[in-house]
């Protein structure tokens, strides 16, 4: 991945970058030892290339924290529309930047932002439930929304349309694409994959609300794609989600991929189906088209 902190810093200005390599072997590794734990394939299986595109690293000063980040888009076009890209647990590893990737070869200017910074790097961990407890667990909702608040002021400063703005997620991220697009009136669409949508006890998390205590009230249309043996999101708490949906925000919708399990879209895991995850980037992307976001 290319490095650009000094070629953003100069055309964003110093006060949005600190320099400095960030080391995004991370990223290779964050994989591979989520792929000891999980387990999973310790490599992705799709690798999107750079052909046509401006990509790469930077540092976002956010408040006095660096924040890393990776963006990916067109090159040489401006005035593009803005994807957040919120990753699962695992922070910002290659599957994320990857997925980046291809919503760039989709017009869009992506940005993906490690989330963890502050309170622990997910890669330095091979046991899930001491990632939860040490760092996951940590971070408040607060934290994250001023994050992606951050995330999307920069990308309108750097050639992304303030009036086409989405966001998309996995997992832990995904829960983020409801209660950010409840809180951000800006975003216009939302795309989940296998989400929890209901309070989750057994984590001490600061989650003040879950995206079914804003479900009814939610004006931005949200797909939801979820797996029907997901063990870790239960078919109650969907039908509980469609439920609520249905009350007052029928235009949100939840995909239910029957055969299939949590974590069907991450290429680097042995819970990966490929005709499942195919389909939903086709629906992701319909969606977006649909709801303003060409």
């Amino acid at each position: 991945m290319q490095h650009l902190g000094t070629e953003f810093e100069s055309f964003m200005g110093q006060s949005d970058a600190a320099i400095g390599r960030r080391d995004f072997l991370k990223i290779a590794v964050g994989a591979t030892l989520a792929a000891t734990f999980l387990p999973a394939s310790a490599k992705t299986v799709i690798h999107t290339d750079v052909d046509g595109l401006k990509e790469g690293e930077f540092t976002l000063d956010i408040d006095g924290q660096p924040v890393p980040v990776y963006m990916a888009q067109p090159r040489d076009k401006s005035n593009l529309p803005i994807m957040l890209v919120i990753s699962e647990v695992f922070g910002l590893h290659e599957h994320i930047a990857d997925v980046a990737r291809r919503f760039a070869k989709q017009g869009y200017l992506a940005i993906a932002p490690e989330l963890f910074v502050r309170q622990g790097d997910p890669a330095n961990y091979d046991n899930i439930a001491q990632l939860n407890k040490e760092v996951v667990s940590k971070v408040p909702d607060s934290q994250v929304i001023a994050d992606l608040d951050a995330c999307i002021a920069w990308a309108k400063r750097n050639g992304g349309n303030p009036d086409k703005i989405a966001v998309s997620g996995f997992g832990w991220g995904g829960r983020f694409v409801w209660l950010y697009a409840a809180h951000n009136p800006s975003v216009k669409a939302g795309v989940e994959w296998y989400a929890r949508l209901v309070a989750d006890t057994t984590l001490a998390t600061m989650n003040p609300e879950n995206p079914i205590d804003i479900a009814a009230q939610l004006t931005t249309p949200i797909l939801g794609l979820h797996g029907g043996k997901d063990i870790g999101v239960s078919m109650a708490s969907i039908q509980q989600m469609k439920e609520v949906l249905a009350q007052g925000s029928s235009h949100s919708e939840i995909v239910l991929y029957p055969k299939t399990g949590h974590a069907f879209f991450a290429d680097y895991r042995n819970s990966y189906v490929p005709e499942d995850a195919k389909d939903s980037w086709k629906r992701c992307l319909d969606w977006l088209r649909a709801h303003g976001m060409e």
